[in-house]
């Protein structure tokens, strides 16, 4: 039985994010810029977050309705901070985008380096859990809120040969962190998800991009046989974070070019 357009969804609006407040992390550079400025585009009120003031200034300045706070994830007191003041300035959150991200030099796993690891999985990892738990304080007082997480490709199957322990270690944990915070809030009206993106072209991976044997084992190992452009992460973004999603939760999402499928 066909429905009555009457009750088919308003495309136009359904990945809208009017007055809604989302804050990213890791918002100086690369993807979190971008999805300020997506979020932004689609009607977000939102806050950016990263160690680098001026480039949050520069990015504040571009958006219609936006607070740039300085934070350094890998501190507990600015984490909370981060999330004091955005409640302070808007009121509530409603997105949170944990999207702050680091790696370790390229490194055979025999010659362990654990204070780099440490380090690298309490920015990857240890932070998204404390915003996400501080977030979430605030959001099931209202009974609604998405938490977007940040892994990698990586986060679902080894980098060999780009040997990066303490990445892959951190995302995997991520992406089934994401999966215990969904089930433990389902009910309670908090969606979490995790986005995991293959290689694109940002700070941390622009040294790939510029070595030939590198850019060519991107190629080889994405199916589309190639790397992603920064807008082809817009929609799953916008999907997670709007009302298109409202039945996802708990969902690892790869927009890979392939990577995992072969």
């Amino acid at each position: 039985m066909s429905l009555p357009m009457s009750e088919l969804p308003n495309i136009e609006n359904l990945y809208r994010l009017d007055g809604k407040v989302c804050v990213v992390t890791g918002a100086s550079s690369g993807f979190g810029d971008r999805f300020a400025r997506v979020m932004s585009a689609a009607g977000a009120k939102v806050v950016v977050a990263a160690r680098r003031q001026e480039r949050l200034e520069e990015l504040v300045a571009d958006l219609p309705d936006a607070l740039a706070i300085q934070c350094d994830v890998s501190s507990d007191e600015q984490c909370k901070k981060l999330i004091d003041e955005s409640i302070s300035h808007y009121g509530r959150i409603d997105v949170l985008v944990n999207n702050a991200g680091t790696t370790d030099a390229v490194h055979p796993a025999e010659e362990a380096n654990i204070d780099l690891f440490r380090k690298v999985v309490d920015v990857n990892l240890n932070s998204c859990f404390l915003l996400s738990a501080l977030a979430a304080q605030d959001m099931l007082t209202r009974q609604e809120g998405s938490i977007i997480n940040v892994a990698s490709v990586h986060g679902l199957v080894a980098s060999a040969p780009n040997l990066q322990p303490a990445y892959v270690a951190s995302k995997a944990g991520l992406v089934n962190l994401t999966r215990e915070l969904a089930v433990q809030w389902a009910k309670r009206g908090i969606r979490v998800n995790v986005l995991c993106p293959g290689y694109f072209e940002t700070e941390l991976t622009q040294v790939m991009f510029d070595d030939e044997r590198s850019s060519s084992w991107i190629a080889r190992n994405a199916s589309m046989g190639r790397g992603g452009t920064p807008e082809e992460l817009d929609g799953a973004l916008l999907f997670l974070a709007s009302s298109a999603s409202s039945y996802v939760t708990g969902v690892p999402l790869p927009v890979d070019g392939g990577w995992i499928a072969r």
